[in-house]
């Protein structure tokens, strides 16, 4: 880590820095703690994640409790 005006520099890997402030690395080394990750790095990579699979499911929900299951009388032949 290194420290910068106002600024803390946390470097993720030897040839990649992201500047963050001293509150937000807070609440992500607390949430790492909460969700036991092993590094900064897999908790960012656990809310990116997370982030994605709200947006698929936004997607893919749109018919979330209105369509039934298949049935066998459903089947096209038997008509």
């Amino acid at each position: 880590m290194e420290w910068c005006t106002g600024m803390l520099v946390y470097v993720l890997a030897s040839d990649t820095t992201v500047k963050i402030s001293r509150e937000t690395l807070s609440h992500l080394e607390r949430l790492r703690g909460e969700m036991k990750a092993r590094s900064i790095d897999e908790t960012v990579m656990a809310l990116i994640k997370s982030h994605r699979r709200k947006i698929l499911a936004g997607v893919f929900g749109a018919d979330k409790g209105r369509v039934r299951p298949f049935a066998h009388d459903d089947r096209g032949e038997d008509r």
